[in-house]
């Protein structure tokens, strides 16, 4: 019934009492207005056309064979002409016109919208001004008075917030204009200079493009000029994650509350739980082994000799000096650190390692690499640059070099579980977890050729918090490389567990850790920003909770499958409760 109110008030405020509706129209047509009938003439001119360009054509072919002056025309050929003339403006505004104005003009499938619209509307008039009373009483009876054309309007689903709309002529004309491709989608934040404006320009452009709505999708209550230039190209909304906290996480003495986004159900709680276990257990112990950022240009020579020979000068000790002063001016803290080359054939695949603050540290590296390949063309003038990256990084890639010499943060963390907590808490055993870790996570993965997937779900932490924190959630592919190792100790009655994780790529400036929301995350961990301190200290510790999140991860996770918990826990805390078996009335 509702819906049906609702069908019949949008019918009422479409109509449009000003437009006149000609009950008779007049049978009279342009055309009649010819000597002959309109297909008669066309044929007319049809054939005049063709017929002078064929005489045209001859006496001008005629004309070139005996050498006679095209400018030299006969009456018959005057004749000729002006009837050609004469037939092509027929024709073209007979057909021509209407084709090009189909082509410029053509609606928009809104435009056949509103006059279906208008047609259905005279149809309901008409039927009003048929009852036995007069038509304006019929109007006045019937309908209400009419409100205001409604603006555009984008609807959502946001709490407090009020729905975007487009209301002035001006931004009507913006949308048409992107829809038809006259402005590109891309420039709109320049040619505005107002980022949320343009992006609900471009969404609702998007909508009529695509025919499809976007009511799910919000675009109220985010500060689109924060990510102009940095985070995010052309918006139009922004994905809601829900951020749970597990902790706290007592990692080196400190808690930590971690911040966790994530759409999977089970993995906070199940983090939540490894960190009580390690608290009840006295803390776990992270220690930082490495922090290096990489890049590896891929360069190449005429010959394998004069690549080797560029290999063997920049593993030169005698030589580091002078390409760590080229390589460091490009950041007051981006330090070259060590060059790795490796050789295949006459390429050469060069890969820079140095320390990058409090940032993840891409841009600042790839910055200090192009100053090193400038400065070896004077020497090198027969190097050819490929590619700034050649992949022997490796970044956003599984890969063994990242794995075997790691690249950002390289993290140990241990604890050690005291036996009663591994029974109470976990409800599991030190045996039972010793032995699933060597045939699950070792044996297993062996197995599989996994290549620095020595572990449970290591990559369901790394990535809830890289969301959460701002983090390129890309580079989860290399910092998840982690291998577990449990063992009992203490005459078997405790577990040792540990996670070492070589290549932890984080950074607490720069990117997305400047956006409000992950920004606030940040500083619940105490790491926001940079360090004034210690530069990159802010990034190493950020680096140890992930590590310390992941462990607290591993022993969960494993103590579940080790108890049998998993599928009854997933079936409880990951599955929607509502009966599907029963159909919806």
């Amino acid at each position: 019934m509702e819906a049906s109110r609702l069908y019949s008030t949008k019918r009422v405020q479409s109509l449009k009492p000003t437009k006149k509706i000609p009950l008779e129209e007049d049978p009279t047509k342009a055309s009649d207005a010819l000597p002959l009938s309109l297909h008669l003439t066309n044929a007319v001119f049809f054939t005049l056309f063709f017929s002078v360009v064929y005489f045209l054509l001859s006496r001008w072919r005629e004309k070139i064979r005996t050498s006679t002056p095209l400018h030299a025309v006969t009456f018959s050929e005057i004749i000729a002409i002006l009837a050609f003339f004469a037939s092509f403006i027929y024709l073209l505004g007979f057909f021509g016109i209407d084709f090009v104005q189909s082509l410029v003009f053509r609606p928009s499938p809104d435009v056949w919208i509103a006059e279906d619209e208008e047609e259905e509307n005279e149809v309901l008039l008409a039927k009003e001004d048929a009852r036995k009373v007069p038509c304006g009483q019929a109007l006045d009876c019937l309908l209400p008075p009419l409100p205001p054309a409604a603006p555009i309007v984008t609807a959502q689903k946001v709490f407090d917030e009020k729905p975007v709309t487009v209301t002035t002529e001006e931004d009507e004309e913006i949308i048409k204009s992107v829809v038809a491709g006259t402005t590109p989608s891309y420039s709109l934040e320049s040619k505005l200079g107002d980022c949320k404006r343009a992006a609900a320009i471009r969404r609702e452009a998007l909508q009529r493009l695509t025919g499809k709505l976007l009511s799910g999708l919000p675009l109220d209550g985010f500060d689109y000029e924060s990510i102009l230039g940095q985070c995010c190209e052309m918006p139009v909304g922004y994905v809601q994650i829900p951020v749970g906290i597990a902790g706290p996480l007592l990692v080196n003495g400190r808690e930590y509350s971690v911040p966790m986004a994530t759409t999977e159900g089970c993995l906070v709680a199940s983090t939540n739980r490894g960190c009580k276990a390690i608290h009840l257990s006295g803390g776990a112990t992270s220690v930082l082994l490495k922090d290096g950022m990489t890049r590896a240009p891929c360069v190449r020579f005429g010959t394998a000799k004069r690549a080797a020979d560029l290999k063997l000068y920049l593993e030169d000790p005698d030589n580091f000096e002078t390409l760590s002063v080229v390589f460091n001016r490009s950041s007051r803290f981006g330090r070259l650190q060590g060059i790795k080359c490796a050789i295949a054939g006459k390429n050469l695949y060069i890969r820079f390692t140095c320390s990058t603050g409090d940032a993840m540290g891409m841009n600042m590296v790839s910055k200090g690499v192009q100053n090193v390949l400038d400065f070896l063309q004077t020497d090198f003038p027969d190097m050819d640059v490929i590619g700034i990256s050649g992949n022997y990084c490796s970044d956003k890639k599984p890969a063994a070099v990242n794995w075997i010499e790691g690249r950002g943060k390289s993290v140990v963390c241990e604890v050690i579980i005291k036996g009663d907590v591994v029974r109470k808490v976990l409800k599991t055993s030190v045996e039972s977890l010793v032995e699933l870790n060597m045939l699950k996570n070792l044996t297993g993965s062996a197995m599989a050729g996994a290549l620095g997937g020595f572990n449970a779900h290591a990559s369901n932490i790394v990535a809830a918090i890289y969301i959460a924190t701002g983090q390129d959630p890309a580079q989860n592919v290399e910092s998840s490389h982690c291998i577990t190792m449990m063992e009992a100790v203490n005459e078997g009655k405790d577990l040792h567990i540990s996670v070492t994780m070589p290549s932890i790529e984080v950074g607490t400036v720069g990117g997305g850790t400047q956006l409000a929301s992950q920004s606030a995350c940040l500083n619940l961990l105490g790491v926001k920003g940079a360090s004034k301190e210690t530069p990159g200290a802010n990034a190493r510790m950020l680096a140890t909770i992930v590590a310390g999140a992941v462990l607290a991860g591993e022993l969960s996770l494993m103590s579940a499958i080790a108890a049998g918990q998993l599928v009854k826990s997933h079936m409880k805390y990951n599955r929607s409760s509502k009966d599907v078996s029963k159909g919806s009335s």
